[in-house]
Formats: C-alpha cells, sequence, structure tokens
C-alpha cells in the first residue's frame, strides 16, 4: 500500500465502465494530473488543455493497459497561478498503486448502498473480506443529497478507503444523488459511460449490467420542484437496454463471461404503494429483456434500506423478475457508526451472499444455486 500523498483528499478509486477503467483522484489543492502505465499517459484533460479547476481528477484508459501492468503512477504538478501566459506550476511529483484485476476462479464483492454521507460504518463493514477483496460496488445514495458539492467526496472517500486503489469499483447512481444544485455536475465527478449513468461492465470473468432508476417517485411530485425529466430519461434507457439485447455476442455472451450481475439502486422488479409506484409498464418490461435475452444470475439493490434475498416468484416479484434480487443496506438512525452491506461470494456452482455490518459479523447469510 503507497503512502498517500499530502495532495490527496483520499486513495484514487479505480472505476469500471465498459472495458475502461476511470481512476479518480479528490485532491485539496488546485493541480493538473495524469496517470503513466507502462510508457503509456493517460490525462485528464478537456480537449487537450489540462484541467485544474476542478478538486475531482479523472483519468480514463482501456483496461486492458492497466489489467497487464498491474500498477499504475499518478504524476501531478501543483498550480501556484494559472496565468494565461507562463503559468506557474510546481515540479512534476508522483505516487505508484499497485493494482489487481479480477480473474476468479471465486470472485469476492462487497455492497455499499445508502451511505447518506456516513463514512466510518460503511469502510468498516467494506474491509469484510480483507485483503481478499475482488470487487467494490457502490449502489446509489452514497451521499446524502446533490445540494452541497462536498458531499461527493463520500463516494470516492468510501471508494479510496476500502480499496486503496488496487482494486476495481463499481458505481451507480441513486435517487438521493438527483438532489440538489450540483446533480447535473455529478457526471464531471464520478464515473460514467460518455456522459450516461447507465453502461455495461467488463471485469475478467464477471460481466454486469449497470441500470439507473433515477427519481423513486413521478416528475410532477411537488417535492422536485419541477427540475427533473426522469420519465424521458428512463425511456432512452429503455432503448439502450433494447439494443443491448441484441449484442450479446460482444456483451453477456462474449467468451470468458461467466457471471452476469444487475446493479440497480432502486428494486424495480417491485412495486411501492404510491406515489412510489412508478413506470408500472416500463419496469415490467425491463425485467422481460432481462429475463428472456440477457440472463442474469443476481441482482444487487439498495434503497429499501433493508437486506433482504427475494427470489423469482415469492412476495417480492411483483414484474417478474429475471433472477434473485439482493437488497443489502441498513443504516440505525441512532447509531451513527453502524452500517449493514452485502458480501457476496461467487464461485462456479453457487453464489454466497452474507449480510455484514461495521463490526463484521455475519448477521445473515444465504447460498444461492446458480
Amino acid at each position: 500500500m503507497s503512502t498517500l500523498p499530502e495532495l490527496f483528499e483520499s486513495y484514487p478509486a479505480v472505476y469500471a465502465v465498459a472495458d475502461r477503467y476511470i481512476v479518480t483522484v479528490p485532491v485539496t489543492h488546485e493541480s493538473v494530473m495524469w496517470v503513466k502505465v507502462g510508457e503509456r499517459c493517460f490525462y485528464d484533460d478537456s480537449n487537450g488543455i489540462l484541467r485544474s479547476a476542478s478538486m475531482t481528477h479523472k483519468m480514463e484508459l482501456p483496461q486492458k493497459y492497466l489489467d497487464e501492468a498491474r500498477e499504475y503512477t499518478v504524476c501531478w504538478r501543483i498550480v501556484n497561478e494559472r496565468k494565461p501566459y507562463f503559468a506557474d506550476l510546481g515540479d512534476v511529483e508522483e505516487c505508484t498503486f499497485s493494482f489487481r484485476p479480477v480473474t476468479g476462479p471465486d470472485i469476492r464483492i462487497y455492497h455499499i448502498a445508502d451511505a447518506h454521507n456516513r463514512y466510518t460504518g460503511p469502510i468498516a463493514a467494506g474491509t469484510y473480506f480483507g485483503d481478499k477483496l475482488d470487487v467494490l460496488v457502490l449502489n446509489g445514495d452514497i451521499p446524502n443529497h446533490s445540494g452541497d458539492i462536498k458531499n461527493f467526496t463520500a463516494i470516492h472517500m468510501i471508494a479510496g478507503e476500502i480499496t486503496h486503489g488496487e482494486l476495481p469499483v463499481i458505481f451507480s447512481r441513486g435517487n438521493h444523488d438527483t438532489r440538489g444544485i450540483f446533480a447535473e455536475a455529478l457526471p464531471n465527478y464520478t464515473p460514467t459511460d460518455n456522459g450516461k449513468s447507465y453502461f455495461t461492465v467488463h471485469l475478467g470473468p464477471v460481466w454486469a449490467l449497470v441500470l439507473d432508476c433515477a427519481e423513486d417517485k413521478p416528475d410532477t411530485n411537488a417535492e422536485y420542484g419541477h427540475t427533473i425529466c426522469c420519465h424521458d430519461f428512463r425511456l432512452r434507457e429503455t432503448e439502450f437496454l433494447r439494443e443491448l439485447a441484441d449484442e450479446g455476442e460482444k456483451e453477456f455472451n462474449a467468451p470468458g463471461v461467466e457471471h452476469r450481475l444487475v446493479i440497480a439502486h432502486c428494486p424495480f422488479s417491485w412495486t411501492d404503494k404510491p406515489p412510489f409506484d412508478i413506470e408500472q409498464e416500463l419496469y415490467t418490461e425491463w425485467c422481460e429483456i432481462l429475463r428472456e435475452k440477457i440472463h442474469p444470475e443476481l441482482m444487487l439493490c439498495g434503497h429499501v434500506h433493508k437486506c433482504y434475498i427475494t427470489l423469482p416468484g415469492e412476495e417480492r416479484d411483483h414484474k417478474g423478475q429475471p433472477c434473485p434480487v439482493v437488497c443489502a443496506s441498513r443504516i440505525d438512525k441512532e447509531d451513527k457508526e453502524f452500517f449493514v452491506g452485502g458480501a457476496i461470494t461467487l464461485s462456479d456452482s453457487s453464489m454466497l451472499v452474507e449480510f455484514t455490518d461495521n463490526k463484521k459479523t455475519v448477521l445473515e447469510s444465504r447460498e444461492l444455486t446458480r
């Protein structure tokens, strides 16, 4: 584990999107930054201009480079004064981090959702697997809302402190993330696929589909004050899902894929009471496409602040869910340290789901047959 440089607000987080990694580093001072893997450099730039105004740097690179090198070097210069001519920048500094790609055969995933700006409990729970962790999933509502840009620090702080920049992280947006003036800027601070918050992920033998339900009530709800158009957003996402269903050979049926996951903050196969009973027809179509075409083996969700597993056809299956649904997030209003997440172990024949707390106590476990 590398010593954390003074500039870094937390360890880097290596987010996975499609067949790429996005190395993200929150910083405490204006700087320019890039990542070096072998002889290649990958910059945090805007059309050739190194970014320095943002306190979160993002460097995107193909997975294959980092998977092969198994280490990367973060390089930076402190910005003393960025003048139009002869800008005053410090010398190049750097720090190298090791990296472990997902290989298998067993895959250990820890799932965190609904941290709502809490750090200590989620970080403690997320270290359940210790150095055997393969993938961290941050599944929405990690910040409490997007009304304060400082809330985004919670995302990278939790990811960095658990993985130390050495493992891949999958991030999914939650409904609380859509609330507040900085919600429109969230893609500048978090991983997306060219700005889209729904995408696929390839990590060794694991293929994952990240879906974004956005808000959980109708767009016309007074709570939103005429600031959202999530129904139209979900229509575009439905088109993406329809097209994806026809791309199996390069996606979920690609050579080497052994595990298929769906990651969505809201458990959309279940219908809550009004005003949360939105998109009945659309979410039913999502379930049908997943069930008939994509055949995932597990869906990971948060949102409900409960921990449970529901199988197809059971009480919480209202739309023909495609696979077992695992909801894994719980907090305590009184005990700010308490947190429960989900520890999932994928093997050749089974999926072990354990709900564990911030003291690493297993509160419940269940083994599912693949």
